[in-house]
C-alpha cells in the first residue's frame, strides 16, 4: 500500500489500530488520512451507540411496565423516528461526524420521554378496566398538553439555531427540531394506534 503517489510503502498499523479496516486501497497521509480514519470508526460507532441506547431503552421499559407489547408500542415510533432523522441528515448533507453522535444519542433520549409519558398514563386507567380509548383520552388530557407543550418549547428553542451563521449549529438545529416534533407526534398519534393493535385490556391485566 503506498500513501497518494509517495514510493515509500506505509509503516505497519499500531497496535490500537490493528482492528480497523480499511475499505480505500489507499489512505492519505497527514490530516486526510486522520480524517479518513475518523469517518471510519465514528462510521463504526454510531451503530454501537444506537444499539446500547435502543438496548437501554428498551430494558428499562420492559422493568416498568412488565409487558413487550407496551414497549413495543413505545419503540416503534422511535424507530421511525431515528429512520427520517437519518434521511433528513443525508437531505441537508450531514455527514455522520464525531460531534453529531451525541447529538442524535440527545434526540432519542428525549424523544422516547413523550411515548413513555403517554403510555404510563394509558396503562395505569387500563388496568383499572377503562377502555383504550377512554384510556388514551385521559392520558392526553393529563399528560398530552405537558407533552405537546415540552415537545414545541424544545423544537423552537433549538430550531433558532438554525439562523445561526456557524453551519454545524445550524444543521443540528433543524435536525433536533425535527426529531423533537416528530417524536411529540408519534407518541400523541403512533403510539395509540399501535397500542389499539397491540394491548387490550386481558394482555395489560
Amino acid at each position: 500500500m503506498r500513501a497518494l503517489g509517495f514510493s515509500r510503502p506505509l509503516a505497519p498499523p499500531a497496535r490500537g489500530l490493528a482492528g480497523c479496516s480499511f475499505r480505500a486501497g489507499f489512505i492519505a497521509a497527514g490530516n486526510g488520512g486522520i480524517a479518513a480514519a475518523t469517518n471510519l470508526v465514528v462510521r463504526q460507532a454510531s451503530r454501537t451507540m444506537l444499539f446500547w441506547v435502543y438496548a437501554a431503552v428498551i430494558a428499562l421499559s420492559l422493568i416498568t411496565f412488565r409487558s413487550w407489547r407496551a414497549v413495543l408500542a413505545a419503540i416503534l415510533p422511535l424507530v421511525l423516528t431515528s429512520i427520517l432523522a437519518q434521511a433528513l441528515m443525508v437531505w441537508l448533507g450531514i455527514g455522520v461526524k464525531v460531534a453529531t453522535l451525541p447529538v442524535t444519542a440527545l434526540g432519542l433520549g428525549i424523544g422516547v420521554d413523550f411515548a413513555l409519558y403517554i403510555l404510563s398514563i394509558m396503562l395505569i386507567h387500563m388496568r383499572r378496566g377503562v377502555p383504550l380509548s377512554e384510556a388514551y383520552f385521559r392520558a392526553l388530557v393529563f399528560t398530552g398538553k405537558v407533552v405537546m407543550l415540552t415537545g414545541c418549547t424544545l423544537a423552537v428553542a433549538v430550531g433558532t439555531w438554525a439562523f445561526s451563521p456557524i453551519k454545524f449549529q445550524a444543521d443540528m438545529g433543524i435536525l433536533l427540531a425535527f426529531m423533537f416534533l416528530v417524536n411529540m407526534l408519534g407518541a400523541a398519534i403512533l403510539l395509540p394506534s399501535l397500542a389499539t393493535f397491540l394491548i387490550t385490556r386481558r394482555r395489560v391485566n
